[in-house]
């Protein structure tokens, strides 16, 4: 059987046991061994929404995942039974335009864990597509493969901005995706990370995972401190990850002239106040990003060969019968919390 861990209405987690499923043509069966809570997983389980995305009744957070193959279906002939693997959460079409182009990541058709009404992976097992699931070098635990998923969007943000050697940046925001950003920043030979937050503990561990410098934002004036960290010249590239309307709207601020800003984390409001004159005048170029594509194997590959030291974010974990404890810790310490992961096995 197969046991699950169903959110069933704001703040409630209640379990079951369902079938387990059977892989199809071209799928393996997964046994989840570690799950992240992502930031999406916290607004699902307080508000019940994330914009459009409505949950309706049951519902199966968690999409950051890792585990080991137990089946494989008809016609797979890329894993077998043991390998440990990362899977990658969306499936998307394969036929639409952004799919063919390989910017899967805007298939409008996509079908992604934990984004109702599909479930996602707080359970034992799980049937996924084997091209989805991305096998593990010996060294790279399952916990590291939880990890791949939010590393690829601190690699995607870094390929969207052209993150080079010797660039100055700045990153808004020093919760999970702001390290994993400045993660891949530092891979990409940044060699100035300046990180900014209002919360010192979250400030202090990005400064012990290689932060040249950081702010405090509450106690320091952020363009203040960036132009003397600068000499006046400013940031190459500013990642806002924090999703603030406050940080965002500063994001034109702290960029140099002809820099660039990369939009990374997503804000509770559709509509922001911008100062347009500034990017006018500093003729900057605004970047976005929306989730990943074709960065699976090179978040493995950056975690194996040590360039990137992703296990190094995870703060707290909890065993699978406390998942409820484990998203009401990370909603009431969110100081406290960079990332936390479920322990399914």
């Amino acid at each position: 059987m197969n046991r699950v861990a169903y959110m069933n209405g704001t703040f409630n987690i209640e379990y079951d046991t369902v079938e387990t499923p059977k892989p199809k043509d071209g799928e393996v069966l997964v046994k989840i061994e570690y799950v992240g809570i992502c930031g999406s997983d916290v607004h699902f389980y307080e508000n019940g929404r994330i914009g459009d995305f409505i949950v309706d009744g049951k519902f199966i957070l968690g999409h950051e995942s890792g585990g080991t193959v137990v089946e494989v279906g008809p016609n797979v002939s890329t894993l077998k039974k043991g390998d440990r693997v990362a899977l990658e959460p969306g499936i998307t079409c394969g036929k639409c335009e952004f799919c063919k182009s390989g910017h899967y990541n805007l298939c409008p058709d996509v079908k992604f864990f934990a984004t109702p009404p599909y479930n996602g992976t707080f359970c034992d097992y799980v049937a996924h597509p084997a091209d989805m699931c991305f096998k593990l070098p010996d060294n790279v635990s399952t916990m590291e493969g939880a990890l791949v998923e939010p590393l690829a969007v601190g690699l995607h943000a870094n390929k969207q901005a052209g993150t080079k050697l010797g660039d100055t940046v700045v990153i808004l925001g020093s919760g999970c995706i702001g390290l994993v950003t400045m993660l891949s920043a530092k891979a990409n030979g940044a060699s100035n990370v300046i990180v900014v937050d209002v919360l010192q503990k979250r400030l202090d561990y990005a400064k012990k995972l290689g932060a040249n410098h950081v702010i405090n934002a509450r106690e320091q004036d952020v363009c203040k401190v960036v132009d003397e960290l600068t000499n006046g010249r400013g940031a190459d590239i500013v990642f806002e990850t924090a999703g603030n309307k406050v940080t965002i709207h500063q994001t034109a601020f702290l960029a140099r002239r002809g820099g660039t800003v990369c939009l990374v984390g997503l804000s509770p409001d559709d509509e922001i106040s911008y100062n347009f004159s500034k990017v006018m005048n500093k003729e900057l170029t605004i970047k976005s990003v929306f989730r990943y594509c074709n960065l699976y194997q090179i978040a493995i590959n950056a975690i194996s060969n040590g360039t990137i030291d992703v296990k190094s974010i995870v703060t707290h974990e909890f065993g699978f019968d406390q998942i409820k404890e484990g998203m009401d810790f990370v909603v009431n310490h969110s100081a406290d919390v960079v990332k936390a992961v479920i322990k399914i096995n």
